[in-house]
């Protein structure tokens, strides 16, 4: 008999280190070497209080919904990857996300640009709607469906919503965090096989995972995507002595500069130029080129990945150009 030398990877659970704040101030529960894989198990963005349809998002049945902010968007962490450093750029890999065999999206009572809509009060809330994970070629939810209803299905796009580092200084809450260190992004390209760049501010940059959505529309347009529990296996490199101005994400065939910022114009102007920065110091085009690249590619996108008016939430844009104009 032969047996495996295969090393099984280190894991996180959130039934041990869930999180509502992001700081430097709670201490490792895991210790990583870069370039080492390891699994991150999360919980759904309301703490599980919702599983199924007669679960609304009201205090009596989501009592952390009373609490100012919401003790909402819970994250796993801190993880410390050994080596890194203030004044580094963390590499973070998503390598595989697997979601739970279901999810759900909620309308919340005030929440959302319809809450108080006479014309479509049918919109105003309470509601919870239970979103179906079947499993994929894979035998797992990573590449599945979602079953939204017995005549609409769709491909599961799972990615994380919530991903970071904790600040030099400031304790976040993990629902309004957003900065260079990550954050509540809610950006659907924090997905399987994309490395998201981010600032490193403390020992061991001290990383937070959580809130994984199956699938989500561009602007998340009421604030509750399909929300899930998963298992996401991550990996984490060091890039010493880089600073970057707000994270990055580096995909098979394009490079994205995110931006959280409001009003929206502001955002898509800041990642734009980012974008135009990243391109001309790190991939030497010519800065007259790519000024121009950004008004006449027709590969150039911009995203509008969230984009809910709730609390002191930014938007999340992201300015993305293919690889092939880089070389």
């Amino acid at each position: 008999m032969t047996l495996s030398t295969e090393k099984v990877p280190q894991r996180i659970s959130y039934k041990n280190a869930k999180q509502f704040l992001v700081g430097n101030n709670i201490a490792p529960a895991l210790w990583v070497q870069p370039g080492e894989s390891f699994v991150a198990e999360t919980e759904d963005a309301m703490d599980g209080q919702i599983r199924s349809a007669d679960r609304l998002p009201i205090p009596e049945h989501v009592p952390r919904l009373t609490i100012s902010p919401p003790e909402l968007n819970p994250v796993v962490g801190p993880i410390y990857i050994e080596g890194a450093k203030k004044g580094d750029v963390l590499a973070i890999t998503i390598e595989k996300i697997v979601v739970d065999p279901q999810g759900f999206t909620s309308i919340v009572p005030g929440v959302g640009p319809l809450h108080d809509s006479k014309k479509w009060s049918a919109c105003n809330g309470p509601y919870t709607h239970i979103i179906k994970h079947i499993p994929g070629r894979s035998g797992t939810t990573r590449d599945g469906k979602g079953r939204f209803t017995d005549k609409v299905v769709w491909d599961l796009q799972p990615f994380i919503g919530t991903i970071g580092v904790a600040p030099e200084r400031e304790i976040e809450s993990s629902l309004l965090t957003q900065g260079a260190w990550g954050g509540n992004l809610d950006c659907r390209d924090i997905k399987g096989g994309t490395t998201l760049l981010v600032n490193c501010y403390n020992d061991g940059a001290l990383l937070f995972v959580g809130d994984v959505h199956g699938s989500q529309a561009d602007t998340e347009f009421y604030g509750i995507a399909d929300e899930t529990r998963a298992e996401v296996t991550l990996r984490c490199d060091v890039i010493k002595n880089k600073r970057i101005p707000n994270p990055r994400l580096i995909k098979q065939d394009s490079i994205i500069s995110l931006c959280s910022y409001r009003p929206l114009e502001d955002a898509v102007k800041t990642a734009m130029l980012q974008l135009m920065e990243w391109m001309t110091t790190e991939y030497g085009i010519d800065p007259k080129e790519a000024y121009m690249h950004l008004c006449v590619n027709p590969e150039l996108r911009v995203h509008v990945y969230q984009m809910i008016p709730l609390l002191r939430i930014a938007y999340t844009v992201g300015a993305e150009i293919p690889k092939k104009y880089l070389s």
